[in-house]
C-alpha cells in the first residue's frame, strides 16, 4: 500500500515500507548512483507552478522562476518549457537561463552588486527589466547603456519597510536590511531614474523575504507599494508592470503557508479594490516551485552513543546541505527501507571537520550502520549552495518523471575540482 510521507510532498510516499519518489524506488537509485544523491520530482515542480497558474487565470502575469533557489539545467529546462521566465541575480545565471533554452526577454536581473560587464551582457541578450536596488546603481546602469546606444528597462525594488516574520537571514524587506531603495525615497529616485536618457522606467519592484508562511505581510507590502504607484503616476511616470517578488514558503515541519492559488486570490482581491487589477504583474517564486520536490539520499556510517548525545554519522554534510548550519533550519530526516528494532534518538552528523555539520537534532530513528536515510525537502538553496568544503565534490541530481530517473549532474571527482588550479613553477 502506497502512503503519502509528507504533506508538503505528496510525491514523497512509501510503498511495502520503502520509500518513492513518484514511480521509482529511492533505494535502486542510491544503488546505482551512489549517496549524497539529490533526487527531483518533475511533477512536484509542475504542480506548484500550476497552484500559480491557476491563481493567475484570467490576469496580465508572467512567473519568473527565481533560479537562485536551485540552477540545475534541467531544472532550469522544465520551468522554460511551461512558459516561466526567470529571475537571475549574476551573469553567471544568465549563462544557465541561454544554456536551459530560456528566453533573454522574459529575464528579470535583480540583485543589489550588478557589475558593468553584467549589465553589458543582459543589454546585449535583451532582458525584460533591470530590478534597480539603489540610487548608484541608476548612474551606472544609465551610463552602461548610453555606450551601448541603448536605453535600459527598469523598475526601482522598493524597500517598504515590512516584517515577513521569517529567519533574519532571509528576511529583505526592513529598513536594516541591503535589499532595495528606502520607501521614503522611491518617489525621488523614480524622478531620478526617468530623467536619466539610457534608462527607461517600466515597472516598479517588492520582494521581502522568504519562507514566508502567513499573507499578512504580502497584503502590507502590496499597500505600500500600491500607495507608491498612485504617487509616482501622479508625477507623471508611468508604471506599465507591477512586480510583487517571491519568497512564499513550504512546509518543512508542519508549516502552514498558504496555496498559492489562494494568496493570490487575497492579493488580487486587493488589487482590483485599489483599482490596479489589469495591470501587467510579474512574480518571482522560488523555494515554493522546488523545495518539496527533492529529497537527499545519504547512508548511515557509524553510529556513535555517547553520555550526552548519540550521534547517527552520515556521509551527507553541510557542504552538500547547507540550510541547517547557516539557518538552523529544520529538514525531516526518515528511513528510505524501515526496519524494526529499537528507537534511538540520534543527532544526524556529517563528516565534515565542524561542529556546525548537522542535518537534524534529536531525531528519533531505528536504524543500522548501512541504512539509506532521506533528507526531505531539499529542493531550494542545498544543490544551489553546495561547497567543496574539505575536498568533497558535489553530490549528483536525478529528476524523476513518472518511472523514468535521469542523472543531470554526475558526481563531482576531486580531478574536477583542481582542474583549475595550478602548481608554481
Amino acid at each position: 500500500m502506497t502512503q503519502p510521507l509528507l504533506a508538503g510532498a505528496p510525491f514523497v510516499a512509501t510503498h511495502n515500507h520503502d520509500l518513492y519518489l513518484e514511480g521509482v524506488q529511492l533505494a535502486d537509485l542510491a544503488k546505482e548512483h551512489g549517496t549524497p544523491l539529490f533526487v527531483y520530482s518533475k511533477a512536484a515542480m509542475l504542480s506548484a507552478l500550476a497552484a500559480y497558474q491557476r491563481g493567475f487565470a484570467g490576469r496580465k502575469a508572467r512567473i519568473c522562476y527565481a533560479m537562485k533557489a536551485n540552477a540545475s539545467l534541467a531544472v532550469l529546462q522544465v520551468f522554460a518549457q511551461a512558459g516561466c521566465g526567470f529571475d537571475i541575480v549574476s551573469g553567471g545565471e544568465l549563462d544557465r537561463v541561454i544554456a536551459a533554452g530560456g528566453d533573454p526577454a522574459k529575464v528579470i536581473f535583480s540583485g543589489v552588486g550588478k557589475t558593468r560587464a553584467e549589465m553589458r551582457k543582459a543589454l546585449a541578450a535583451g532582458i525584460a527589466c533591470f530590478n534597480v536596488e539603489s540610487e548608484a546603481e541608476l548612474d551606472v546602469l544609465n551610463e552602461v547603456a548610453q555606450s551601448m546606444g541603448q536605453r535600459a528597462p527598469i523598475s526601482i525594488r522598493v524597500n517598504p519597510n515590512v516584517d515577513a516574520k521569517t529567519h533574519p537571514y532571509i528576511s529583505t524587506g526592513l529598513k536594516g536590511n541591503k535589499f532595495g531603495v528606502a520607501h521614503e525615497r522611491a518617489l525621488a529616485t523614480y524622478q531620478r531614474a526617468a530623467s536619466l536618457p539610457g534608462l527607461h522606467v517600466t515597472g516598479i519592484d517588492c520582494h521581502i523575504g522568504s519562507q514566508i508562511t502567513e499573507s499578512t505581510p504580502y497584503l502590507d507590502a502590496m499597500d505600500r507599494v500600491l500607495d507608491l504607484v498612485q504617487a509616482i503616476e501622479a508625477a507623471g511616470i508611468a508604471i506599465h508592470h507591477i512586480d510583487f517578488g517571491g519568497g512564499l514558503g513550504i512546509n518543512y515541519n508542519g508549516d502552514t503557508p498558504p496555496a498559492a492559488d489562494a494568496l493570490w486570490a487575497q492579493l488580487l482581491a486587493k488589487l482590483d479594490a485599489r483599482g490596479y487589477g489589469q495591470r501587467q504583474l510579474m512574480i518571482e517564486p522560488g523555494r515554493s516551485l522546488v523545495g518539496n520536490a527533492g529529497v537527499c539520499l545519504t547512508e548511515v556510517l557509524y553510529l556513535k552513543p555517547g553520555e550526552q548525545k548519540n550521534f547517527c554519522i552520515v556521509d551527507a554534510a553541510m557542504n552538500d546541505l547547507p540550510r541547517p548550519a547557516m539557518y538552523e533550519a529544520f529538514h525531516q530526516i526518515v528511513p528510505v527501507s524501515a526496519r524494526t528494532g529499537e528507537t534511538i534518538t540520534y543527532d544526524v552528523v556529517g563528516p565534515v571537520c565542524e561542529s556546525g555539520d548537522w542535518l537534524g537534532r534529536e531525531r528519533p530513528l531505528t536504524v543500522q550502520s548501512g541504512d539509506l536515510l532521506a533528507v526531505l525537502s531539499t529542493g531550494a538553496y542545498c544543490m544551489a549552495m553546495a561547497s567543496n568544503y574539505n575536498t568533497r565534490g558535489r553530490a549528483p541530481e536525478v529528476l524523476v518523471d513518472g518511472d523514468k530517473a535521469h542523472l543531470i549532474r554526475r558526481r563531482e571527482t576531486v580531478a574536477d575540482q583542481m582542474a583549475g588550479e595550478s602548481l608554481v613553477r
